[in-house]
């Protein structure tokens, strides 16, 4: 059994969350300038993790507008959504054809 204070402590804290409500953060609406896009994507690209790398692109195609992307492209938005979502899983050629279409260059240099 839990101690008294602890226990009144859950039940006050529970009865004030269910009160609260939380909206979703949703970083495309960050994206607004070039600038930020750069920057956001040179930390996704910094990560070298590839799953984080397509979440990134997926947020500036949203900032950008999905469906330009997916004209620009000539891609379905659907499939740019599902490409670009957490489980998704988008091709080397989907990734370079999202990134021209949003000003996004890939460069390689030597590894430090």
């Amino acid at each position: 059994m839990l101690p008294r204070g602890k226990r009144y402590f859950e039940v006050v804290y529970k009865r004030r969350m269910a009160k609260k409500k939380f909206s979703t953060y949703d970083p495309a609406e960050d994206l607004r300038s070039d600038d930020a896009i750069a920057v956001f994507m040179a930390e996704a690209f910094a990560t070298n993790d590839a799953a984080y790398i397509s979440h990134a692109l997926g947020v500036v195609a949203r900032a950008k507008g999905m469906a330009a992307i997916a004209e620009q492209t000539g891609l379905s938005r659907e499939q740019l959504y599902r490409s670009f979502s957490k489980k998704g899983n988008p091709t080397l050629k989907t990734t370079l054809a999202v990134m021209r279409a949003l000003g996004i260059e890939l460069t390689a240099k030597t590894a430090a």
